[in-house]
């Protein structure tokens, strides 16, 4: 049941993931060519709660599709279970979630 609970849950993580990578690679595109600068970018999104919630919901659907992934390779190619798998699982969404949080917040927060 654990499974296909996993499965799912990576699949929602990608319909998630979808649109927010395509608004991404927009905005990116938008930057690049309207020459901003770093400064300018960071001026855009400093202070807004709109551009962390896009980043923090970003962050948090890749972490949980990273880890899930990784999980079924593991298992698939170790033969790992139990306890082990679950630890790595963790192992690998925790660090994720950090890194990418503590980015989302650099870029949003004044």
């Amino acid at each position: 049941m654990l499974d296909l609970r996993l499965y799912m849950l990576q699949r929602l993580s990608a319909l998630v993931m979808a649109p927010l990578v395509l608004g991404h690679i927009a905005v990116m595109i938008y930057a690049i060519q309207g020459g901003l600068t770093t400064a300018e970018i960071l001026g855009r999104t400093q202070g807004s709660l709109l551009w962390f919630l896009f980043y923090g919901l970003f962050v948090v659907a890749v972490s949980v599709h990273a880890a899930i992934g990784l999980r079924v390779i593991v298992h698939e190619w170790l033969g790992l279970g139990g306890m082990v798998l679950a630890a790595l699982t963790w192992g690998i969404c925790a660090p994720l979630l950090v890194l990418g949080l503590s980015a989302a917040f650099a870029v949003t927060l004044p």
